[in-house]
């Protein structure tokens, strides 16, 4: 239960993430309730995963699902840059996350 949690406090961070960027400096307020609902509910969760999770593992799974996800967002919905590069950087960290969670 504990890796479930942590997947949806990762994806609650997606979320909030984007809803900042489209809270034009939480001058909006539905994208900024958004924002802090999400944060509430990925901080929550990621303390329910540590739990029985180790805090190293559980926390850079957490930030590398929200790094990766809103890089995945940033380039759909956003229209941010796709260069190999901007790839190659996220390859690297889901490689990271992928190990990490082999050797927990």
């Amino acid at each position: 239960m504990a890796w479930i949690a942590l997947f949806f406090a990762g994806m609650s961070e997606i979320i909030w993430a984007a809803a900042m960027k489209q809270s034009a400096g939480f001058t909006r307020l539905g994208p900024s309730v958004i924002t802090l609902a999400g944060m509430v509910v990925s901080v929550a969760l990621l303390g329910w995963a540590m739990k029985t999770l180790p805090l190293g593992t559980a926390y850079m799974i957490w930030t590398g699902i929200g790094a990766i996800g809103a890089f995945l967002v940033g380039m759909v919905l956003f229209g941010e840059a796709v260069t190999p590069l901007r790839c190659g950087a996220a390859l690297l960290i889901l490689s990271g996350l992928i190990l990490m969670k082999w050797s927990a």
